[in-house]
């Protein structure tokens, strides 16, 4: 018997990819993971700074995704079920402080979703 090897799995390789590159500050590693004309959707419902119009293409959505989530030292960044498929958390002190949803088409990542409202975090949080 076979183990299921179709999108599902591809989108869970191309995420948990993202995020090791994240992990490791590598700016040019996620902008060869992002499509040329992804976007990235940043909410922090006014209560977190951050940009009010998304990000597009894969330059801007890399140095969006380096400044806002990676290579933090005093945060863990865990691929997670965000919205039922891969995705991502970071976390603080065991407090969320951001979580992406992905969209992907073949091997690059297409759409990012970077929720940064703390209204919207709170179910996020570990004990």
């Amino acid at each position: 018997m076979h183990a299921f090897r179709g999108p599902l799995d591809r989108h869970d390789r191309v995420v948990r990819a993202f995020a090791e590159a994240c992990r490791r500050g590598e700016a040019a590693a996620l902008s060869a993971i992002l499509a040329a004309d992804a976007v990235a959707t940043y909410d922090g419902g006014g209560l977190a700074p951050g940009p009010r119009e998304p990000a597009h293409g894969a330059a801007d959505v890399a140095r969006l995704v380096m400044t806002s989530l990676c290579a933090r030292a005093d945060a863990e960044l865990t691929v997670e079920s965000v919205n039922g498929r891969a995705g991502l958390a970071l976390r603080r002190a065991s407090r969320a402080v951001a979580v992406v949803a992905a969209e992907t088409a073949g091997s690059k990542i297409t759409t990012l979703w970077i929720v940064v409202n703390p209204a919207k975090l709170t179910g996020w949080h570990r004990a």
